[in-house]
């Protein structure tokens, strides 16, 4: 009874430590991820919902091309790296033309936010690089 336990200990152990890896980074479906980025974006700038079925097209349409990179590229993660970032700033420029002159103020903050927090996540969490210890 004592090993089951522990069994099912290391195995929730496991189970967790592998959905908190996941962190649900690519969670979903190129739809599903066009969706909530519009939503955030709608949030964030206050679209219109002509400007709505517009970002979510363009933001659709770079998931799709994205996933189809990230299957391409294989190992290559330099390669990956190189064309996401060509389709991230393509695309960014489309959604930019559809917007006003004051969204695109809050959509060039969102972006810098965003950029600011993945290079936090780089460093490990919020760590400045090179920090003392």
């Amino acid at each position: 009874m004592k090993k089951l336990f522990v069994i099912c200990g290391l195995l929730f152990s496991v189970m967790t430590f592998a959905h908190a890896q996941g962190g649900g980074r690519m969670a979903g479906t190129p739809e599903e991820r066009a969706t909530k980025m519009t939503a955030t974006l709608t949030d964030k700038l206050t679209l219109t919902a002509d400007q709505q079925t517009k970002v979510k097209a363009i933001l659709l349409d770079q998931n799709t091309q994205m996933a189809k990179a990230r299957e391409a590229a294989g190992d290559d993660r330099s390669a990956m790296r190189t064309k996401m970032m060509s389709l991230m700033d393509e695309n960014n420029a489309k959604i930019n033309a559809l917007l006003t002159d004051d969204q695109k103020k809050a959509f060039s903050a969102y972006q810098d936010e965003r950029k600011a927090a993945m290079q936090n996540r780089g460093n490990g969490g919020g760590q400045p690089a090179g920090g003392s210890n």
